[in-house]
């Protein structure tokens, strides 16, 4: 998906969220949805997690990362967005970064999703109350 030499994208997902990275050359500045990621993103953990990636390959002044995120909550939203990282940073050192990313967990995408409500119960499994009499 690499536009050109200095240009890499991937998409991540997380619940009910996707993102759209674009990596490029640059400083380290991150803007999601066109804000500053410290702006958009409530907490400094969400930060710290989304940022986990560049961290542990060491290349946190070395792209100016841009994404477009949508759907659902910040939890779910910063998971994307790692995953979004963890697989454009592949594309750009695909044998150097892969062991360091697999052996953190960064490539595998959490699949988990809220689980449909089901007929006769209040919500997926919670039963209604039961009344003796």
């Amino acid at each position: 998906m690499a536009k050109d030499a200095k240009t890499f994208q991937a998409t991540g997902r997380r619940k009910r969220s996707v993102a759209k990275v674009t990596l490029t050359s640059g400083k380290g500045n991150i803007t999601v949805n066109g804000m500053d990621v410290n702006d958009y993103m409530p907490f400094d953990t969400l930060v710290m997690d989304l940022k986990q990636p560049l961290t542990l390959t060491g290349t946190e002044k070395d792209f100016d990362i841009d994404v477009v995120v949508e759907g659902g909550g910040f939890s779910g939203q910063t998971g994307a967005i790692r995953l979004g990282i963890a697989r454009a940073l592949l594309e750009v050192n695909s044998e150097g970064y892969r062991a360091t990313l697999k052996g953190a967990g960064m490539i595998t995408r959490d699949s988990r999703i809220k689980e449909r409500k089901k007929y006769g119960l209040k919500k997926a499994r919670r039963a209604p109350q039961f009344s003796k009499r």
